[in-house]
């Protein structure tokens, strides 16, 4: 992540699929999500009206546990 908010605290960070970015618990994820929407607006991928949605997945969901069985 380094490459979009040039910022060594998210360098733990990693893309996992699309629209899924893992992050480790150190990770500030309103600054990530700040950050990361700045960048995404200066490269015209966000509107002005738009927000970009960060938020922490605790639990796999049930379709995602019968995937992976």
């Amino acid at each position: 992540m380094r490459n979009f908010t040039n910022d060594a605290i998210f360098d733990d960070t990693l893309p996992v699929g699309d629209g899924l970015l893992e992050a480790g618990y150190r990770v500030p994820l309103e600054q990530l999500r700040s950050s990361m929407e700045e960048w995404f607006r200066r490269k015209g991928y966000l509107q002005p009206t738009e927000i970009l949605q960060v938020s922490e997945i605790t639990e796999r969901s049930s379709s995602e546990s019968r995937l992976a069985s």
